[in-house]
């Protein structure tokens, strides 16, 4: 789930609200879309955390590599505050146009996250 989720092939609207309603617990997860999502230059890494973190979700899963990204997730979780419809609205209109084709979500237009794809031995 991320700022470009909305907008395609959405596992937020499609998902999230079904796992919420039967008591489960969602992780977060491709916050960044390993990197992707900042590249597209429409949000800064602070609004993706933010945004995770205005989720009903019980926890987000950063993937913390160095010192730089831990200390970026520590004020992420010092700052936030929850976001406005406005905000969340703002946020969604500047990602949409990037994000209609899936081009920065590669985990759901590619095999470039799937580890089966890249070792198909392990399928025995």
């Amino acid at each position: 789930m991320n700022v470009m989720d909305a907008h395609f092939r959405s596992f937020t609207r499609e998902v999230l609200p079904v796992l919420n309603r039967e008591g489960i617990a969602p992780l977060g997860m491709k916050c960044f879309g390993d990197s992707f999502i900042l590249k597209s230059n429409t949000v800064k890494p602070m609004e993706c955390l933010h945004y995770c973190l205005n989720l009903p979700i019980a926890v987000q899963i950063t993937g913390i590599d160095n010192q730089q990204i831990l200390d970026q997730a520590l004020e992420a979780a010092r700052t936030f505050k929850p976001l406005s419809e406005p905000e969340v609205a703002g946020i969604l209109e500047r990602t949409r146009p990037a994000a209609l084709q899936g081009k920065f979500e590669l985990y759901k237009t590619t095999a470039h996250f799937d580890g089966t794809a890249h070792n198909p031995q392990e399928l025995g």
